[in-house]
Formats: C-alpha cells, sequence, structure tokens
C-alpha cells in the first residue's frame, strides 16, 4: 500500500500516460467508444477502491493543492490557441450557427433536466451541468465546471460516461446523413457551405524543452495570481472564489493568445497531458459509489442530443442554414477539436478550418455555458 506523496504521484503519472500510448501504439478499436481519459478515470477509481494507496492527510493535501492549481492552468493554456480575430473572420452565417448550435443545447439540457428532475434529486443534477460544458467545450471545461459548483468527485464518472458514449452515438450519426445534404439544403433553400474561402489557423512548431518550462511556468504563475485575485472578488451561492479563480486565468489565456507569446509551440501538448493527469488525480478521490445511476444519465444525454438535433433543424430551416455547417457545429460543441476536422474534412476539404475555429470558441465559451446551465438547474431542482 502507498502512503506517501511522491509513489502517488509517480502512479497517477503512468496511468495518466497509459491509455493514449496504447491508443497511439495499436488503435484499438475501443478508443472510439470508451476514449483515454475515460478508462484512466476508471482504472484509477478501480485502484482506489482496491486500497493500493492509503487516503492519509497527505496524500488528501496532495490532491488538494493539485487540482486547485492544475486547472486554472490548465484552462490558461488551452486559451492560448484561441484567436478571436480568426474566430470573428468567420462571418455571420457560420457564427449563427454557432450561436443556435449553443441555444439548442441550452433548451436540450434544461428540458431534459425537467423530464427526469424526479430522479434526479438533491445535487444529482450536477452531473448534467458539468456534461453541459463539455458539450460546448470540452472535457477541461468539464472538470472546470465541477470544480466551480463543487461537484462531488464521485459523480464525475457519470458526467465522463455519458460523455464517450453519447458522442460516439452521434459522431457515427453525422457521418452517416452527409449523403442528406443535397435534400436537407434544398428543403432549407440554404446553399452549400462547401466552397467558403477561409485561411488556415496558425500551425504549431515541434515543443521543445525551452516552451515546456516556459509554458508550465507561465501557467502555475497565471493560476497562482488568479487565486490570489479571486480573494478579492465577491462571492454568491452560485459565484465562489474557486469560480473567479477559473474564469481569471481563461480571461488571461486569451490576452496572452494575442501576444507574441502565443507563437511559443507546446501550449496544446502540454494542456493535453495536464488534462489526463487532473482526471487521474480526480479519479483517485472517488469510488463506485453511484455507478448503479449512470443508464439514468446516459438516457439523459441521449434525450438533450434528440431535443438538440430537431431545435437545431428547425433553426436550419428558419436561417437557411446547409447540413455541412449543422453537423460541423454541432459536433464543434459535443465532440471538440479532436474530431471536429475530421467530420469537416468527410464533407468538404475547405470546411475543416471551420471545424477547428468553431471548437476552439467552444472552448472559450464551454466554461461559462455550464456554469450558466448548472444556475438554471440548482434554482429548478427539487429538494
Amino acid at each position: 500500500m502507498i502512503h506517501t506523496v511522491w509513489p502517488y504521484l509517480a502512479l497517477m503519472l503512468l496511468v495518466a500516460g497509459l491509455f493514449p500510448a496504447i491508443e497511439r501504439r495499436f488503435g484499438w478499436k475501443i478508443f472510439s467508444v470508451l476514449p483515454p481519459i475515460v478508462l484512466t478515470y476508471l482504472l484509477v477509481t478501480a485502484l482506489a477502491v482496491s486500497g493500493l494507496w492509503q487516503v492519509n492527510a497527505e496524500i488528501k493535501a496532495a490532491q488538494s493543492m493539485l487540482v486547485s492549481h492544475m486547472v486554472p492552468a490548465l484552462l490558461f493554456l488551452l486559451m492560448i490557441n484561441c484567436d478571436l480575430r480568426a474566430i470573428w473572420r468567420l462571418g455571420p452565417r457560420v457564427l449563427g450557427v454557432f450561436a443556435c448550435t449553443s441555444v439548442s443545447l441550452l433548451v436540450a439540457f434544461i428540458a431534459s433536466f425537467l423530464i427526469y428532475r424526479h430522479w434526479l434529486p438533491g445535487n444529482q443534477w450536477q452531473p448534467l451541468a458539468a456534461l453541459s460544458g463539455s458539450w460546448v467545450g470540452g472535457t477541461a471545461n468539464m472538470i472546470a465546471v465541477k470544480q466551480a459548483i463543487a461537484m462531488p468527485d464521485d459523480l464525475l464518472a457519470m458526467s465522463l460516461l455519458t460523455d464517450a458514449l453519447c458522442y460516439s452515438m452521434w459522431v457515427v450519426v453525422l457521418f452517416s446523413v452527409a449523403r442528406l445534404a443535397p435534400a436537407f439544403n434544398r428543403w432549407t433553400r440554404a446553399r452549400s457551405s462547401g466552397d467558403i474561402p477561409l485561411a488556415e489557423p496558425k500551425t504549431s512548431a515541434p515543443t521543445t524543452y525551452d516552451s515546456v518550462l516556459l509554458w508550465l511556468g507561465m501557467a502555475l504563475a497565471v493560476a497562482a495570481l488568479s487565486g490570489w485575485l479571486a480573494g478579492w472578488l465577491p462571492v454568491s451561492g452560485m459565484v465562489s472564489a474557486t469560480t473567479w479563480t477559473i474564469l481569471l486565468a481563461t480571461g488571461c489565456g486569451l490576452v496572452v493568445a494575442h501576444t507574441p507569446l502565443a507563437r511559443f509551440p507546446g501550449a496544446g501538448t502540454i494542456s493535453s497531458a495536464m488534462l489526463i493527469s487532473v482526471v487521474a488525480v480526480l479519479a483517485s478521490q472517488s469510488n463506485f459509489h453511484g455507478i448503479a445511476a449512470a443508464p439514468l444519465y446516459l438516457l439523459c444525454g441521449a434525450t438533450v442530443i434528440a431535443i438538440h438535433a430537431v431545435l437545431l433543424v428547425g433553426f436550419a430551416k428558419l436561417f437557411r442554414f446547409d447540413l455541412y455547417l449543422c453537423g460541423i457545429s454541432s459536433l464543434a460543441h459535443i465532440g471538440g477539436v479532436a474530431a471536429t476536422p475530421i467530420l469537416a474534412a468527410s464533407y468538404s476539404a475547405a470546411l475543416v478550418p471551420v471545424g477547428i475555429l468553431l471548437a476552439l470558441l467552444g472552448y472559450i465559451l464551454g466554461t461559462g455555458f455550464g456554469l450558466l446551465v448548472a444556475t438554471i438547474m440548482s434554482t429548478l431542482a427539487l429538494p
């Protein structure tokens, strides 16, 4: 049994790197259904339940310190590649599709919660609120919302499983409907977006050791500064010091993204490693308590996607959006920056930059969206 911090940290890092390495080396099909981040969470949870490490004061203090500092640092790094000027140049039509997708998801989450809220008493709405952050941004936004609303670690598995399984189902649907584009566009009276002329987003140079040190130092400094500033800001029932820390770190990242510092490579690589490490640490504090509720959350997730799809089709008819833009915008929300360019390329190579930039915009807005959903759900929740 592990009793001290350093063996515990070594184990967390080894497990965090295990499944990404296996996916890169072998490319097994299971990773298309259960991504490495979900398998990492489940494995670390199983190890925690088995009692591999002792949850003493030293390890608890390390867990708390790691999460409180790494989450804002992670969000700062994620913002570095988010060029607001490039996103703005997408034009009103593309940004309109994105806005309609966000609205449809907001309505879908609230409607789904109202449908199932009798089975989700107390704080059981929190996994859905965290999931909403992910379904506009990504897993990092989910973690940020979880921390901001003080969601118990045990409930994170519900958000991660629902995200992975429902997302996999939706990806299959979006790839499958491509052949319906001509009929859909005739029905909405929209022109195809496959010929949109756009500049490619900036590419990243290879990561070097000096850029790793630069970004790690800067990210941890921003996290510390954000935490200090948050102590001076007003708090309420839904806006805590942690919430302010997360929002300040996100804002700092957006500012730095528009400075010469953004040209240094490595921020994306470091943020990916930091994200899965944070998930491993969070999993190490949890157990399988409440896992029996997973089917209910999967049903909630499927309902959210169904309502979102119906509303987005309605918006497409009203504003004359074509199927390609609707599909890319939907996956930019629910799938994030990794999957969206692949879907966009299957539609039209010209749409790949659109997919990347919309997914990055989702990263910017995901945490705020999740906090908005959390505020509404907490108001509507049954005691």
